[in-house]
């Protein structure tokens, strides 16, 4: 299990849409392990000792080389990587599979009963199964990186062999071979250890144009930045561009800006994702505000826009002083309840006691919501694109349905909603599914050098404030009264036009909790 949980976070974050690549790595192995016990039936009872220990430590150097393996093939081999990927995970079923029979052969000299031995042989799998999954969730991420954990499986791997070896070693013809084989791999796993981190930076940076400053897999997702020549800076998850240093100021300011000042009594703001603190650095800058909530799933994220010198100059400190109480969930009832623990930030600058009340919140945004108290002003989505159906819930109308009972009568909600121009269809059917939840909205877009043509959905309550009124608070804006380094009120009035027929679709589907209509239209529409 731990071996396949490995090769499914490297596929997840190397292809993006976790729950598609989890389900389908582990049917692959789970198939390919029937594949191996039917191959190990043309194994020779003379050698079945010699079959099981070959085939451990080849799942050893498989195991452990393969993240390794992974990444230098969809650097350079993209178009083949599927291929690779698909043969890789295969074999390691196929030998996986091929142990149990061979463990059940070599039994039987302790155990003629077939009933009994078969129960101990599986009885002591599935505990393994357990034991591997437990530790490579809870144990394993603590100490070591992903590429690490790969070899310390193999290591467990090898120790498996060497303890097999010993105890039937009067069974082996050659007793030097076996110890020759376990050496050696020893040897080849060890070394990949030592140059682990190194080799995982190398191999990676294949897969940037710009040098990698910073490379870490999180419990949810992996993270990088990356350093031009030119000094611009560059954030990815899990392969896909969050911003570029250089641009990025065009996107926060048009997510954040308009919702602000169309909002009459913009006092208390959720974020909902953002984990950058770039949203956060937007809102600061409006005297006004008195509490802001920034809920972000990934406290690994929230810890490096505080921390990261890079990210912090980005961010202009904005997760990173006085103001801040951080807190992080320590587990999620099925009523959507939570309980929060208090973490110390670092204190970086003085601020007034007039300065805004800033909580960062690292839970699930739709557990959040269940249980947030009180309303908000203005609330704000800046979640990843939908491109997995575990994002794609967080664009659905029952999740829009609750946001909609967190939001002030005359509140304002925006959300950042993808490309309308390579992701039409799923654009729009972002803005069919809030209207679906009694939304009034209005699109808005402007071009992001490092996205291109993007896109955002502003929103108000339907019952109270109609679609035209809502436009005609947008367009009333006349001057932005904080500091921008791009947006003005003219291009808060331009970003509302759209061309001849760039919001006509020949779809009415919404997404909802059973029917992920946006996930769809997205992949559709990147893939195009």
């Amino acid at each position: 299990m731990a071996y396949e949980y490995t090769f499914s976070k490297i596929a997840a974050d190397l292809l993006g849409n976790s729950v598609q690549q989890w389900a389908i790595v582990i049917a692959v192995m789970l198939f390919c392990m029937g594949m191996g016990a039917e191959l190990q039936k043309w194994v020779s009872d003379k050698i079945i000792l010699q079959a099981l220990l070959g085939s451990q430590l080849a799942l050893a150097l498989l195991g452990g080389f393969g993240p390794l393996l992974m990444l230098l093939s969809f650097a350079h081999f993209p178009y083949h990587f599927g291929l690779i990927q698909y043969s890789l995970i295969s074999i390691i079923g196929i030998l996986i599979g091929f142990e149990i029979p061979l463990i059940s052969r070599l039994n039987e000299a302790y155990s003629s009963d077939i009933r009994a031995n078969l129960a101990r042989v599986l009885k002591m799998d599935y505990i393994g199964a357990l034991a591997g999954a437990l530790v490579w969730v809870f144990v394993l991420p603590r100490f070591f990186t992903l590429h690490q954990t790969a070899y310390i499986l193999a290591y467990l791997s090898i120790a498996t062999a060497a303890f097999c070896w010993y105890y039937f070693r009067t069974r082996t013809r050659s007793r030097v071979f076996p110890i020759v084989a376990i050496i050696a791999t020893t040897v080849a796993i060890t070394a990949g250890f030592s140059q682990s981190d190194k080799w995982a930076i190398d191999s990676e940076q294949q897969l940037y144009q710009d040098r990698v400053i910073f490379s870490t897999s999180t419990r949810y997702q992996h993270i990088v930045l990356t350093e031009s020549l030119s000094g611009n800076f560059r954030c990815y998850i899990n392969g896909h561009i969050q911003f570029s240093s250089t641009d990025e100021h065009i996107y926060h300011e048009q997510l954040v800006h308009p919702a602000m000042l169309a909002s009459n009594a913009a006092k208390r703001i959720l974020i909902l994702g953002g984990g950058d603190g770039m949203a956060v650095r937007e809102v600061l800058k409006y005297p006004q505000v008195e509490e802001i909530i920034l809920v972000d799933l990934d406290p690994e994220m929230t810890k490096l826009a505080a921390e990261h010198p890079i990210m912090s100059q980005l961010n202009g400190s904005s997760l990173a002083d006085q103001r801040l109480k951080s807190v992080t969930s320590q587990g999620i009832s099925s009523d959507g309840s939570y309980q929060l623990e208090t973490q110390p930030q670092r204190r970086l600058k003085q601020v007034t006691s007039t300065a805004p009340k800033l909580n960062v919140i690292n839970i699930d945004a739709a557990s959040y919501i269940k249980s947030a108290e009180g309303l908000f002003d203005v609330i704000i989505l800046d979640f990843p694109d939908p491109s997995g159906p575990e994002l794609a819930k967080l664009y659905s109308m029952h999740f829009y349905g609750e946001l909609k009972n967190k939001l002030t009568a005359d509140g304002i909600m925006i959300q950042q909603s993808t490309s309308p121009y390579r992701a039409k269809e799923a654009f729009l059917c972002i803005g069919r599914t809030m209207r679906a939840a009694g939304f009034s909205t209005i699109p808005s877009h402007d071009h992001v050098p490092s996205f291109g043509e993007w896109g955002w959905w502003i929103a108000s309550h339907a019952e109270l404030t109609s679609a035209e009124q809502l436009r005609q608070r947008i367009q009333q804006i006349e001057t932005i009264p904080v500091a921008t380094k791009y947006l003005t009120a003219e291009l808060i009035h331009a970003s509302l036009l759209f061309g001849k027929d760039q919001l006509s679709s020949d779809y009415s589907n919404i997404t909802t909790i059973s029917n992920s209509a946006v996930l769809e239209h997205y992949t559709s529409g990147w893939e195009n």
